[in-house]
């Protein structure tokens, strides 16, 4: 079985995998990684010398590989990966997909700390934050929302969050 987890940046995806692939013992891929370590440049790296067109289609050539392999994994995608092509389709045909649901402050609180890892937002000011966040997770809302589970991460402990997933998925 492939779980794959979907949500803005900030919405717990990276850690949520981590501690669930921990939990029910299945191999962890994070997407932006596996493409980061094929392409030996960091995702920042790759969006300044060879552009988002690039990363984009990395990103669904590797997707597309690692949705059809037999391995029980967890795989932990980039904000941006069901929106492009069909990604949303072919991750909800070969996986249980799940969106992991955050809201605005609680994305922007969490954001806010790490822009300089995040080149979507490296250069946005802080008062222009909230503001953009909103804007993009409107646009990015209706892919999300096409996961075969969504799950509200606000005030919750990854624990909680991560046994809610397991009752979900009958694990």
């Amino acid at each position: 079985m492939i779980i794959s987890l979907v949500g803005y940046m900030g919405s717990g995806k990276s850690h949520i995998s981590k501690i669930l692939s921990e939990k029910i013992n299945f191999k962890l891929i994070d997407l932006d990684r596996e493409i980061s370590r094929r392409n030996k440049l960091t995702i920042p790296e790759i969006f300044e010398k060879k552009g988002e067109i690039y990363f984009r289609k990395q990103e669904r050539e590797i997707l597309e590989e690692l949705l059809a392999t037999e391995e029980n994994i967890i795989l932990s995608l980039g904000g941006g990966t069901p929106v492009y092509y069909n990604n949303m389709e072919i991750i909800n045909h070969n996986s249980k997909s799940i969106f992991l649901r955050t809201s605005i402050n609680t994305l922007i609180e969490r954001i806010s700390k790490q822009k300089e890892k995040r080149p979507l937002i490296a250069n946005i000011s802080d008062e222009n934050l909230p503001e953009f966040i909103a804007k993009h997770l409107f646009e990015r809302n209706q892919f999300y929302s096409k996961a075969q589970f969504i799950i509200s991460t606000d005030a919750k402990e990854p624990e909680e969050i991560m046994n809610e997933i397991i009752e979900k998925l009958y694990l």
